[in-house]
Parts: C-alpha cells; structure tokens; sequence
C-alpha cells in the first residue's frame, strides 16, 4: 500500500466514523497541511463544508452552527498560527458549554522544532479551555489503526457533548505527499452503522434526595426563581410550572428564552433590572431563598440583589459545572433543569402557597407591572435613548425568529428594554467570556444552520472587530438582517467610573473611530440604510426586513446623550414607581 493509499484509508476512516455520530457539518479554512482531511470532508457524501477564509472567523462560525444545532462542528486549520487564531472561540466555548471538535493540522515530528516554516508546538495548544486533547498517530493503515481512529472518532463526538459540553482538540500529524487518493476513499466509506456508540445520560437525583429538597421548599415563606442563560427545550414548560405550585416570581433574564413564546408568563419578572436599582423597594422585595437556573445573568444590579440578600442560594446545574461568583451558595445541585423542576412539581402538586408567599408574589408582579408600564411609555418620549431601539424591536420582529445581541450596551440594554412577547424569538449570545470578538461570525453560523431569519444587533466596536466575518455571507449567500448603533466608539464606558475622569477619557476609553460602514455592502454585497432617527429606524427596519442576504441598517446615536438619557429615564421611572408603591 503507497503512502498516499494509508493516507487515505487512515483519514477517511477518521470523518466517515464522524458522520456515523452525528457530526455533518465542518468549517475548514485553507492551508497545505490540513490537505488530506480537507478533501475527505469535501468528498463525503454526508459531510457539509463550509469555507471561511479566517482562522478566527471560522472559530466563531462553528460555534454560531454548534449553539444553533445543538450538536458538534468539526474545525479545521492548517499548522503553525492559523491554530493559533482559533483560541477566541474556544474559550468561548468552553465557558458557554458549546460542542466543538478542532481538528489542527501538524508536521510530522522530525519536522517540530528543528527551524522547519509553518511549524509551532502544538500540543495541548488551548490547555485547559480543551476537555480533551489527543495526539493523532502518524497515519496507518492497519487494522488495528484504523479501528483506533474510528474509535476516537466517536470518542471525541461523545466527550465534546458530555456535560459540560465544550471543545476536544485533535492534532494531526502529516507527512507529505499529502494528496489522498481520490478513487480510494469510497472503499472507507461505509454503509454499516457507527463503530461504537456512546450514550450520554442527563443528570439526576435520588427519590429520596428530591423529597428532601421539595420538603425544605414547603418551609419557604419568600422565594424567587432566578433564570439566566439556558438552552434546554424542555425547559420553559418544566419550570413555569414549578412556579406556578411554589409561588415563586421568575426573575427571567432574556437568554433564558422565557420572555419569549406561547406559555404562562404571569409570573415571569422582565423589568427587574430596572426596579432593583433602588434602594426604596429592596425591604419589600427581599427573597429568603432564591433557586437560580442556567449561567449568571445580565443584569448587575440582579447579581448585586442576589449577594446582597445573603439569602439560602440553591443552584440546579445540569451540566455539572461551577457558576457561581457571588460566594452566597448554600446549595450546588447537579441534576437536568427540567428533570428538577418536573420532579418538584410533582412532589408540590398537592400543597397550597401560604399566604406569606401569595402577597410576595404580588409584590414583585405589581412592581413589575408600574415598572414595564413606566418604562414603556417613557422610552417613547425619550430623545436619543438607543433603548428605544430595542423596545421597538420587540413591535417590529417576525413572529419566528433568531435575535442575536452583541455584548457591552446592546445586551444590557435588551435585558431593561425587551419586554414578554409571544412571539418565538430565540435570543443567541456570546455570554461566556463576554467579549465583543466574533460576534458577526458567530450569528452568521446561526442563520447558515436555521432556516428562520436571523436578527443581530450590535454595537459599533464590535462590528468593526469582526468586519472580515462578512465574507462568509458573500461565498454561502446567508440572510442575516443587522442592526449596528454607531455611537463613534466605547458607549458602554459612559456608564462606568471612566467617564467621571476627563483627562485622557476619550483617547483611553471613548476611542472615536469615525468610520462610517456604508462600505462593508461594497466589499461584501448586501442591501445599506442609515437612520439618523426612530422613526428613520423604523421605516427602514420594515422596507429592509422584507429583503434577503445580507442587510446593513446603520443607525447613529451619541454617546453622551443616550447616557443622560438612560440617567434621566430612570429617575423619573423610579420616583412614579416608588410612589405608587408607598401609596
């Protein structure tokens, strides 16, 4: 058998066993050494590639595609610091759970560290943001070899998914020639059904330790629901529920896709981040147990209402991890979200809320109810909020579809401004590590794997870190309506202790750029509008929604006056609130 023959049969053995759990889809950017899996991705039959040039790029497209689907996305790249490139995305994905597998192409060992070009170490290259991390054999083609390689195939496939899911890195080794041979591959693929198999179970509790935990909620008097960033489809129902038997008020951040869709919201709390800004109502609404779901919340003044209460904390945690930087927990438990919340409401079906708890709950609902309606009419009358922007949104989207919202203002600003809909908006975030890196990739890889439109609303800085993420629009033709608030630079720093210190503020922190992106739609095709106004935003919202590919709606704003302007609103909505609930 020629080198070319074993190159063969060892990579082809390699991406059919993929496909044969479940992983069809992989993002490749160009390069020599990564050849031979390159053309045996392209070649299979039940492989989906998409090109994307960038290495940093293409990180975050995978995990748009991966936090769509649910399911892992191959990476491939070239050797030396196109691997290099990728290490945004993986931390993202590690800390937000997302299912990755990188496939780095590398030099044969005689090759490492003697001078040879394109050469860097790359072993465990991404330390511990990887779960795992396999040093690939130079290829073989004996059978043992080649059932090893579909073996760690599946293995990857598994352990990307395990909880926590996050990211397996695999280097690969080539020598050249490092042309597979075309006409050989088909006699690697197979027909059979996956080498090995691995089931991934959801994690649960005992009967015993469920009764216990639903006896210490019966002795509740004033409980809250917290629920941050979750992606569980059985979710909604299950914990909705629980709170209807407990009478516990869901405090509901945004990404945890309660404000959103057709369920029972009477107890879902979306204006918390406002109200719990004021010291005023912090005796009325003080919680004795909170029970919080999915990843920390948006909101600053919900995480300081949480460590102020210095109440019993309860975590529920089904992917077995650890987020929890408040210090307050009392409990850490590692059970599926949904499993958790079934199983109390079955325990509680039969028990009645005190009283204690029936007034608590109106306590939070009412104002919660001044507040959105304050909010609401506030935001219409305010001049150069770009919260209005997202009040709007909630009006203007379609029935059905995905929001994705860029880091600094635009999510914080969702978070006070979007309100309960009934509409099946699924709202996407990178929320792990917070950055404002790869957020045009990562909702381009959304809208190449949904077949609903795509929204993203994103902040000037944040669309110029990731311009070059456009191209992959351009070459696979994908929808994706965005929505860039140009306020000349770093908005989000106007609300932070930065902006009482004139000296060198601007150049340190405002960082005025000056551009004008009416010339991305040059460069990459699509569809430009700028709105100087609301009313501008909204004509042109509803001109360009009707469109397809890639559309750019610019709308500009000034950062000291939506900083005085958010100022200004809040106080006035804190004095109608806080007087009609001392009246």
């Amino acid at each position: 058998m020629s080198n070319r023959d074993v190159l063969t049969a060892f990579t082809t053995s390699f991406i059919d066993e993929l496909t044969k759990v479940g992983v069809v889809d992989a993002v490749v950017s160009p390069g020599s050494r990564s050849t031979p899996l390159a053309y045996v991705m392209a070649e299979h039959p039940a492989m989906k590639v998409w090109m994307n040039i960038d290495e940093r790029s293409a990180g975050f497209f995978a995990l748009g595609i991966a936090k769509e689907k649910k399911k892992p996305v191959v990476l491939l790249c070239t050797s030396g610091t196109a691997s290099a490139n990728y290490y945004p995305a993986i931390v993202e994905a590690r800390i937000s759970r997302v299912p990755l597998i990188v496939l780095t192409a590398d030099r044969p060992h005689e090759l490492r560290d003697v001078g040879a070009p394109q050469a860097i170490d790359q072993i465990d290259l991404y330390g511990k943001h990887a779960k795992w991390f396999v040093e690939m054999p130079v290829p073989e083609a004996s059978d043992e070899m080649l059932r090893f390689t579909r073996n760690i195939a599946s293995r990857v496939a598994a352990t990307s998914m395990q909880n926590p899911a996050g990211v397996v890195h695999l280097n690969f080794p080539f020598r050249e020639p490092l042309m597979p041979v075309f006409e050989e591959m088909e006699n690697h693929i197979t027909s059979c059904n996956a080498l090995v198999t691995i089931e991934n179970n959801y994690a649960q509790l005992s009967l015993e330790k469920f009764e216990a935990i639903a006896s210490k909620i019966r002795n509740v008097k004033k409980g809250i629901i917290v629920c941050g960033q979750i992606d569980h489809d059985e979710f909604t129902e299950a914990v909705v529920s629980f709170a209807d038997k407990t009478g516990f008020p869901i405090l509901a951040d945004p990404l945890s896709q309660l404000r959103v869709g057709i369920h029972n919201k009477s107890n879902i709390i979306d204006s918390y981040d406002a109200f719990l800004r004021w010291e005023t109502l912090y005796n009325d609404l003080k919680p004795d147990s909170i029970i919080r779901f999915g990843a920390m919340p948006v909101s600053k003044p919900l995480s300081l209402f949480i460590k102020k209460s210095n109440c019993e904390l309860i975590v529920v945690d089904g992917g077995l991890g650890w987020r929890e930087p408040t210090g307050t927990l009392s409990e850490m438990i590692y059970c599926d979200e949904a499993i958790f919340c079934r199983e109390m409401s079955d325990l509680l079906v039969n028990d009645s809320m005190n009283q204690v708890q029936t007034e608590f709950l109106h306590k939070w609902k009412n104002i919660n109810k001044q507040t959105s309606v304050h909010l609401s009419s506030g935001i219409e009358r305010t001049e150069g909020h770009e919260g209005a922007l997202i009040a709007q949104l909630t009006k203007l989207l379609p029935s059905k579809c995905n929001l994705f919202v860029s880091n600094s203002m635009p999510i914080r600003d969702l978070d006070t401004f979007f309100r309960n809909t009934s509409k099946d908006v699924k709202i996407h975030a990178n929320r792990g590590a917070n950055g404002i890196d790869g957020i045009v990739s990562t909702a381009l890889g959304v809208s190449a794997s949904s077949e609903i439109p795509t929204f993203l609303i994103i902040g000037d800085l944040s669309f110029f870190h990731d311009m070059n993420g456009f191209l992959a629009a351009r070459i696979h033709q994908l929808n994706l309506f965005v929505i860039v608030i140009n306020n000349d630079g770093g908005g989000i720093f106007s609300f932070l202790p930065q902006y009482g210190e004139p000296r060198q503020y601007e150049k340190l922190f405002g960082t005025p750029h000056g551009m004008e992106f009416s010339s991305v739609v040059g460069i990459y095709g699509g569809t430009y509008c700028a709105a100087e106004t609301l009313s501008d935003f909204i004509d042109a919202f509803e001109d360009l929604v009707m469109e397809e590919g890639l559309r750019i709606l610019e709308v500009f704003s000034n950062r000291e006056k939506n900083s005085k302007a958010h100022k200004e609103l809040m106080r006035i909505v804190s004095e109608k609130v806080t007087e009609e609930t001392i009246r």
